[in-house]
């Protein structure tokens, strides 16, 4: 009888021997390989991100043989230049002086402003090459790369004017874009003479003029919060046609009085006469109603507590309710006041928010980068965060906003030739009985399309209505008249 052969194949014990050596030449391979795709990746998409970080030393290596290229307004004005001495020396002028200080920065003392974050630009050069290869060869500077951005002189003027004196911050947005027209400061400072008042800037406590208060001033917000309480209110009822109150003056609960401004009784109104009068009893009201897990929620919608789509230094706003806090704790973050803590570059982005039907778009100052001939070497474009609310929401707090314009807290901006919703505010600080109130204003022009969107905030300005709601106006005029 014959045996049918096994199908088991016998193990050259030569390929036994080998699979072990096989196994790791693979990944040897893989490994390799990785590591090509990740230099090719690294060199094409992130070297630039790197190389430009502010707290990447070596970029100020390439001021050795690149001189300093300029920053320009959008409309091509020079707001930073490197001019040279007679003894040859570089040193950076700025033509504006006080006027652009902390939005353009210095570039001396370590870097701020603009002359940290396009660093990487303003000492690269897109010269000719065959120019760059003629200074190479006679061991002399090419010309370093120019800075548009996306700054107005005529809005960023309107901005410091109107501010004055006045310890604050005002913030321009195009809503559309995300573009920065306007950023002011104040106290500020003329980075012209930055080494002759580095002492005393650095030591002066009281004015904190080195610090952007747009971007990294933390405030209580006051009144303009009630745009998250009543976004809270919508989510939880579907409407807000719903909401009514009797206000008269004041509301206590659990031995924690609130008070409206000058004790006014507003009487009977719905959520649009409360929000117009920015009526505290009948906000303190709904907030307790809704508790602090919801009106939380409801703030990190529009960022709080979260990170912000920003590429300058900032600092996060903070909203602290949660589910175990108490009713006095409510009633004052309902209004904008307890813990909570925000900056007036995001109370722009909020109102930039609205106007854009619930999109966010990213904030940028950088539109693009030049050569000193004026090629365009890189073009920044618009670029939308995310959703941040449905238009359904955000077209009910545009209809409350617009309210408080037509016949509420900020009648002053309506009659014009263009239309405004907003929002006003007046935050409380200081200890004790002595306080005084931050005056506030954010808003957008131009409501069924808008074009700027605008947060002002003045340091013991009193109520919104009579600092913050002047300035604002004189912005929107400079934009629309001027």
């Amino acid at each position: 009888m014959l045996r049918k052969k096994s199908g088991n194949k016998k193990q050259n014990p030569t390929q036994s021997r080998n699979q072990p050596y096989a196994i790791v030449s693979y990944m040897f391979v893989i490994i390799f390989v990785s590591l090509i795709v990740w230099l090719l990746y690294f060199n094409l998409v992130k070297s630039e991100e790197f190389i430009n970080s502010p707290y990447n030393t070596r970029q100020d290596t390439f001021a050795d043989r690149v001189i300093r290229g300029s920053i320009l307004s959008s409309e091509g004005e020079v707001l930073a230049a490197t001019q040279i001495a007679d003894d040859g020396s570089e040193y950076r002028y700025y033509p504006y002086a006080n006027m652009f200080a902390h939005v353009v920065g210095y570039a001396s003392y370590g870097k701020s402003g603009l002359e940290s974050e396009a660093n990487f630009h303003l000492l690269s050069s897109h010269a000719f090459f065959l120019e760059q290869m003629k200074n190479e060869f006679k061991n002399e500077k090419n010309t370093g790369d120019n800075v548009v951005t996306t700054l107005s002189v005529k809005m960023q003027s309107a901005a410091y004017y109107a501010l004055g004196d006045r310890k604050g911050a005002v913030v321009v947005l195009e809503p559309s874009t995300g573009k920065i027209l306007a950023m002011v400061s104040r106290s500020d400072f003329d980075p012209n003479y930055l080494e002759d008042n580095w002492d005393y800037l650095t030591s002066d406590e009281e004015n904190s003029s080195l610090l952007n208060r747009a971007t990294q001033g933390q405030y209580p917000p006051g009144s303009v919060f009630k745009i998250v309480t009543a976004l809270d209110y919508l989510r939880k009822h579907g409407t807000i046609e719903d909401f009514h109150y009797d206000c008269q003056g004041e509301i206590t609960k659990q031995e924690h009085t609130i008070t409206d401004y000058d004790r006014t009784v507003h009487g009977q109104e719905d959520l649009h006469d409360a929000f117009a009068y920015s009526c505290n009893s009948a906000f303190a009201e709904m907030g307790v109603q809704m508790g602090g897990e919801s009106l939380r929620e409801a703030g990190e919608s529009l960022l709080f507590n979260k990170k912000l789509p920003l590429t300058m230094d900032y600092k996060s706003s903070v909203l602290s309710t949660d589910s175990k806090s108490g009713v006095p704790l409510l009633m004052q973050t309902s209004i904008g006041q307890g813990n909570t803590l925000v900056s007036p570059m995001h109370m722009a982005m909020v109102a930039s928010t609205i106007a854009n039907r619930g999109v966010l778009m990213k904030p940028y100052l950088i539109d693009r980068v030049e050569n000193y001939n004026g090629d365009q070497v890189k073009k920044y474009m618009p670029d939308a965060y995310r959703e941040l609310i449905p238009v359904s929401e955000a077209s009910v707090l545009a209809e409350l906003m617009k309210g408080v314009v037509d016949y509420g807290t900020a009648t002053s901006l309506g009659g014009q030739g263009y239309t405004v919703a907003g929002k006003t505010g007046s935050a409380e600080y200081g200890e004790g009985e002595i306080k005084d109130s931050h005056s506030w204003f954010i808003g957008y022009s131009n409501v069924e399309d808008p074009d700027i969107a605008v947060s002002v905030i003045i340091e013991g300005g009193g109520t919104g209505s009579e600092s913050a709601v002047p300035v604002a106006g004189a912005i929107f005029n400079a934009y629309y008249y001027e």
